[in-house]
């Protein structure tokens, strides 16, 4: 290398510091391009969920402001809809057999909800815990019942409730047991058994995966001071599994009170269960068989609220307990 290059190779740069120009800045229009580029991944998202859920619930609620009024003795000289304000939220709870429909879900709520998180919580921690085996095998066989569409589920589960069909009241029999599983005390507890056998699985596969994202340098530590297994669960896996736990119970919450199919299946086996028997299902009679598309619409804006004061209360009592800690 000669004088003169190593000179220039060693000359500073524009403000003497040895290093090479800084970059300018893009343009503005390169970047607000590129500022709408995560837009363009998500619009399909979207527009998707504007379409099929914002756009409907809207809809909903519109219709259950609005009343129709037909002229004439049969409606022959047509009908128009006029503004109702409260009057269909009104009709609504008058009926007895809606607002028992809403105490009924609620105490299935209280009761199946904890049960199932507390089923997936427990499998949960023995598939990952050190001692398991086959662990693979075993959440495959946990989770498989949530691959079964709720429909055939509760046929499946009919059969085996119905007597003189049920190979499962059958071998109660041999022991001097007979089991009502279809009575007007037992139905709703034998259709919350139908729910948590389907979605028992599913919320388990949500805490594994959160279990997984622990550190080991954690268990290690836990080892460390004497922890046993049952101690490692309770004062390491539980609480950093929270947010998971959370979500589950929210999901839980939701699809309780959206509770359709599995009654409505469930119905042709015994007759203890109504076309009431809960909310969705009488607002499903308010608008197909009543032909009372506006009661049936303030119906389902009720079941609605109540899905997202019952979820935002459980979000905010939680928060609560964390802040008070």
């Amino acid at each position: 290398m000669t004088a003169t290059t190593r000179a220039t190779a060693q000359a500073p740069g524009p403000r003497g510091t040895g290093s090479a120009p800084a970059p300018r800045p893009a343009p503005r229009g390169t970047r607000a391009r590129a500022a709408l580029v995560p837009w363009g991944f998500v619009a399909p998202f979207l527009g998707l969920f504007a379409l099929c859920f914002v756009l409907p619930v809207l809809y909903a609620l519109y219709q259950s402001f609005l009343q129709v009024r037909r002229h004439g003795l049969f409606g022959e000289e047509g009908r128009e809809s006029v503004f109702a304000g409260l009057g269909n939220y009104a009709r609504a709870l008058e009926q007895d057999a809606f607002v028992e429909s809403i105490g009924r879900v609620l105490l299935f709520g209280i009761v199946q909800v904890p049960v199932m998180i507390g089923l997936a919580l427990l499998l949960a921690l023995l598939l990952e815990s050190a001692s398991a085996q086959w662990p693979g095998l075993f959440r495959a066989t946990f989770f498989m019942p949530y691959g079964v569409p709720g429909v055939v589920a509760s046929l499946l589960w009919g059969f085996l409730y119905t007597p003189g069909l049920s190979p499962l009241i059958d071998a109660a029999g041999l022991v001097g047991l007979e089991p009502d599983l279809l009575g007007p005390d037992t139905v709703l507890w034998s259709i919350a058994n139908i729910i948590t056998w389907l979605f028992v699985g599913y919320n388990m596969l949500i805490l594994i995966a959160q279990l997984k994202t622990i550190p080991a340098e954690l268990y290690e530590a836990a080892r460390i001071d004497g922890a046993g297994p049952w101690q490692t669960a309770w004062r390491v896996q539980i609480p950093l599994i929270r947010p998971a736990l959370v979500l589950t119970t929210i999901f839980s919450i939701i699809g309780t009170l959206q509770l359709f199919a599995e009654p409505q299946i469930v119905r042709g086996f015994t007759a203890n269960i109504d076309s009431s028997y809960t909310p969705n299902m009488a607002a499903f009679k308010s608008a197909f068989t009543d032909n009372d598309y506006n009661v049936a619409a303030a119906q389902s804006v009720m079941v609605a609220l109540a899905a997202f004061v019952l979820s935002f209360g459980f979000l905010w009592l939680v928060n609560r307990k964390d802040r008070q800690r």
